[in-house]
């Protein structure tokens, strides 16, 4: 096969996958004429557009039973917000990147980074690290797997985390309580506090339609809180509201 341009390329991978039902890079390679470094890229490009699901040493399609708000089908403005937070994050840092549908879109904006070291709890996140051109040092927690939320968790998890010590941590949350903190559905809180206990800083990562859900779980407090990254839909006294707990409050532009 003849080498094609990005377009024509991408366009061919979609083809081969919807016939196949799934491919490999080495594959891909073989049958496009093309390098592995970019046929990853075309890969990362392709799910980021929400087209394909990366896995390791290739891809499959998006099952068609997967709602607009799933895990793996991130939303513009999560994206967006993502952006925003990856710019707090410098080479040779190391990072915590929990499971959540908001953080996962950190990662193709670790690409540029040199010298990284990411601990995560999520086999997904993991899997698309790996897959990073860039080569990040990549740690598991392990421990007991939770289907809920779609991670590992427990006292093997926590663990292994208080081996470490950390630069930042990057978490999401279910809801905000304006005077207490972040707030979860999962009744699983254990992990979130050590992760945010071995990291020098804690940076959550929420829409701003999050705000004042009410939700009984209290994640983590203000106090363990030094960074908020949200969009610009949150309103200006609750953002007042946070920095007044000591959190520095970055807003993304909004996006459809």
């Amino acid at each position: 096969m003849t080498k094609r341009n990005t377009q024509q390329r991408r366009h061919a991978i979609l083809n081969l996958l919807n016939v196949q039902g799934e491919v490999s890079v080495d594959e891909l390679v073989a049958k496009l004429e093309t390098s592995a470094v970019t046929i990853r890229k075309d890969l990362t490009a392709l799910e980021k557009n929400g087209l394909l699901f990366r896995r390791h040493g290739g891809a499959i399609p998006v099952p068609q039973d997967i709602s607009q708000g799933g895990y793996r089908k991130q939303s513009p403005n999560k994206q967006s917000i993502a952006a925003a937070a990856a710019r707090l994050i410098s080479d040779h840092n190391r990072i915590i990147i929990d499971s959540g549908s908001t953080t996962i879109g950190l990662i193709p904006h670790l690409s540029d980074k040199r010298g990284l070291l990411v601990m995560t709890n999520s086999l997904h996140l993991a899997n698309a690290i790996q897959d990073l051109e860039n080569e990040p040092t990549l740690l598991m927690t392990g421990g007991t797997w939770d289907p809920h939320s779609e991670s590992f968790q427990g006292r093997v998890a926590e663990q292994v985390l208080r081996a470490y010590n950390f630069d930042q941590l990057f978490i999401g949350a279910d809801g905000l309580d304006l005077q207490r903190g972040t707030t979860t559905f999962n009744e699983l809180t254990g992990l979130s506090q050590v992760m945010a206990e071995v990291s020098r800083e804690v940076v959550v990562m929420l829409e701003s339609q999050k705000l004042g859900r009410i939700i009984p779980n209290l994640e983590l407090p203000w106090s363990k809180v030094n960074y908020l990254v949200t969009d610009d839909r949150i309103p200006v006294e609750a953002a007042a509201t946070i920095r007044a707990q000591g959190v520095d409050v970055i807003i993304a532009p909004y996006a459809d």
